[in-house]
């Protein structure tokens, strides 16, 4: 898999992550229906949010450290050619 594939997928991750958390505040602070099922609304709330930070957290780090390594290996690209 190319580096921009994979970074387009992270992206796309981390969109349905942040998906995933706003829904999840939506229906545990917003929703009545959530409030009226009691316990079991609040356990789907808590997974939406659960989820979206399983989607969200991960793949930033990981994109950053992707940026990163790419950045230094420029980098050294630049340094080692010869300077006129």
């Amino acid at each position: 898999m190319s580096d921009r594939r994979l970074m387009l997928l992270l992206k796309i991750s981390i969109g349905i992550g942040l998906c995933l958390l706003l829904l999840g505040i939506y229906l545990h602070n917003y929703s009545d229906y959530m409030a009226s099922l009691g316990v079991t609304g609040i356990l789907i709330s808590a997974t939406c949010f659960a989820f979206g930070m399983v989607f969200s957290l991960p793949t930033k780090m990981y994109l950053t450290f992707l940026l990163m390594k790419r950045e230094a290996e420029q980098r050294a690209k630049k340094s080692k050619k010869p300077q006129d």
